[in-house]
């Protein structure tokens, strides 16, 4: 019977009843998800009890209907919004250049704290409860680094070494007496009763005195960069603010841990000098030895040129990590580092390595610079505060004047030392631009204090402080230096003439030296370049390169220069005809003389002041005494001549004679 009916159904019936079938299945297996758990057997799917089943100890999950489509926020949240921080930042610099009149007018640091304002205030409105803060370890980490290694690596060094005893008394004792003025004063003023601060300690003012003396390098690279001072007063102001590092480590370990205790010997003051040393000189010895190892890397890269930027920043990183693992100065330690590997790096690599090392630098220290003002400005709105109009105020007084006298009293010792004198305009520019910023605001959050309240008291006149400094001093140190008619940098571009008479200068003034008896800075320069010639060179330089004479070297790096303009000029074409051959410079007699050039005017490069000065000083003070010496010697000798000498008899000829007799008689006449 049912087959027969089975018989009788239409011949499509079958057809659709199965393809019934696998719609109702497939519709199940899409609900399956939905309706029942991911995993389940039979009995748990008709089990009504309400409990979760799990399967081997896992929980209990459901099964997606889309799998591939899904929303993870909290898995790239981390990545995504600091991209999206480097991307408003970039935007932010971007935008303000736009500008040419307000960039002029408003330091960028300015403008871009601003931007940090508006966004926290704004995030504040919207009901954000957590705002993005400037956190001190992402700040020393990962901030920091970049713009203290672009520093380092492109720091002028020789007008660096000839200023190095006045860059030192400037940072460290200028910060000394910054940090104990201001401290030992604000003790003062806290004992007021007015001020409400009276539990405030000798030791906790002269700590917060340490963390706000400091010049800040990040504060000093955005607004010196933008006025043009001449390079005299920049690396005056900025070689103070890198140098200052280790004196800012060692006051702040210090006190932080003085003011634990609440006693301090004679001991932990003779200790204290000794930890200075051990963490100035042991992050230059630390940064030292990573550049020498990425100079000796770089040697062996002549087949794998892709790799050559790694390893400068690589050592570079490492060398900052192994100084803050030891507590030493992070900052010296990169200073050091790029200082010491340049001239051999940039021996061994290929010029589109130099190209990228240049370009990336600068570009990662621009925006870690960008990124510190923004978020310096948004945790100003979301930081707790707490104002005490007393305290604040007296620390913004006191950071002007402890400047001024230092400076003014330093430049009066100073001078006496230096050939070419500070001016009182000088004095005023360096007094001026001691800028202070995001390194006095992230030890600011790292104290670690029992009272709160102090430490928001900290924070805020920090903040004040650092505003004052940017806003104020930052936004009118180029109206003044226009006024003051302060010499701008000269953007002039060397040639093989200047480089050939800056080498001569350095060897007669080494010859002086050595004829005079004098053991200066250039004679221990000269000893340090036989030095290298003779050994670091051929260690670290791979090729024919070590050997190459400085001059030639010089030649190299101009022609290079020189054809990279013309290329970038679109005058590529005539880069054969315009630049001289290697070879032209070192044939000294060449087979044809060269068609004489047509005369022009060309104005000669004058001896600089300071070298003309320190000649005359010279002489004057030593070959004086040494020719002195050489005449009494000389008289000496000639008398002892005369008394063992003996005069011989000679006889008179007859004409001698009559000669005598005749100029006898014309005497007498």
């Amino acid at each position: 019977m049912p087959s027969r009916m089975g018989a009788r159904a239409p011949a499509g019936f079958g057809r659709s009843f199965w393809e019934l079938g696998l719609l109702l299945l497939l519709a199940f297996v899409l609900l399956q998800g939905s309706v029942f758990p991911y995993g389940a057997d039979a009995s748990s799917q008709h089990a009504k009890d309400g409990c979760s089943s799990t399967h081997e100890g896992k929980p209990n999950r459901t099964k997606k209907v889309f799998p591939v489509l899904s929303f993870e926020y909290d898995h790239i949240k981390t990545p995504f919004e600091v991209s999206l921080w480097v991307l408003f930042a970039s935007l932010m610099k971007l935008g303000f250049h736009l500008v040419p009149r307000l960039s002029s007018i408003v330091p960028e640091s300015c403008l871009l704290i601003v931007v940090g304002l508006l966004v926290g205030g704004l995030s504040k409105l919207i009901g954000e409860s957590e705002l993005p803060k400037l956190d001190s370890g992402n700040f020393f980490l990962v901030l920091l680094p970049p713009i203290i290694l672009d520093a380092g690596y492109f720091l002028p060094i020789r007008p660096f070494m000839e200023n190095l005893g006045t860059i030192l008394m400037f940072a460290v004792v200028g910060t000394l007496w910054n940090a104990f003025f201001i401290g030992s004063v604000l003790f003062a003023v806290c004992q007021i009763p007015a001020a409400g601060l009276t539990h405030l300690g000798l030791l906790s003012c002269l700590l917060f005195g340490s963390i706000i003396s400091a010049v800040d390098p990040v504060a000093v690279l955005a607004v010196f960069e933008e006025i043009h001072i001449n390079e005299l007063l920049h690396i005056l102001v900025f070689g103070e603010s890198l140098l200052n590092d280790a004196v800012t480590v060692v006051l702040y370990h210090l006190f932080e841990e003085f003011s634990a205790f609440g006693t301090v010997t004679v001991l932990d003051g003779f200790l204290g000098v000794i930890s200075f040393l051990i963490v100035a000189f042991g992050g230059v010895l630390v940064g030292a030895i990573y550049g020498i190892l990425a100079a000796f890397t770089s040697r062996f890269t002549s087949h794998m040129r892709v790799i050559e930027p790694l390893f400068v920043f690589v050592y570079s990183y490492i060398a900052y990590l192994s100084a803050e693992l030891f507590h030493l100065s992070g900052i010296m330690a990169l200073i050091a580092c790029g200082a010491v590997m340049r001239p051999y790096v940039e021996a061994n690599i290929s010029h589109k390595s130099h190209t990228t090392i240049k370009y990336f630098l600068k570009m990662w220290s621009s925006v870690s610079e960008t990124l510190i003002f923004i978020l310096l400005g948004v945790a100003t709105v979301g930081g707790p505060h707490n104002w005490n109009w007393i305290f604040v105020t007296s620390t913004v007084f006191l950071c002007l004047v402890a400047r001024v006298i230092g400076v003014i009293g330093l430049t009066f010792i100073i001078n006496k030392f230096r050939i070419v004198k500070l001016t009182t305009k000088d004095q005023f520019i360096v007094a001026y631009g001691g800028l202070r910023g995001a390194i006095a605001f992230s030890l600011g959050f790292l104290l670690e204090v029992e009272d709160e309240e102090m430490r928001h008291i900290f924070l805020t006149a920090i903040i004040t402080v650092i505003f004052f400094t940017v806003f104020v001093q930052g936004m009118t140190i180029k109206p003044l230096v226009e006024l003051l008619a302060v010499k701008k940098k000269q953007e002039a571009k060397r040639s093989i003439n200047e480089e050939i008479h800056i080498q001569f200068l350095d060897h007669l003034l080494t010859g002086i030296e050595d004829i005079c008896g004098h053991y200066g800075h250039h004679h221990w320069k000269d000893k340090m370049n036989r030095f290298n010639r003779k050994y670091v060179k051929k260690c670290l330089i791979a090729g024919e390169r070590s050997k190459e004479p400085q001059l030639i070297a010089f030649y190299h790096k101009l022609e290079f220069k020189q054809a990279i303009q013309l290329v970038e000029s679109g005058g590529g074409g005539k880069l054969s005809s315009a630049l001289p051959s290697t070879v032209s410079i070192q044939n000294i007699q060449p087979k044809k003389p060269p068609p004489a050039p047509e005369p022009r005017e060309r104005v000669l490069p004058q001896l600089p002041k300071s070298r003309e000065e320190e000649i005359r000083k010279i002489l004057r003070s030593n070959l004086q005494r040494t020719r002195q010496r050489v005449t009494l010697l000389s008289h000496e000798f000639m008398q002892m001549n005369n008394y063992l000498s003996v005069p011989v008899a000679t006889s008179d000829s007859p004409n001698l004679r009559r000669a005598r007799l005749a100029s006898g008689n014309t005497d007498q006449q």
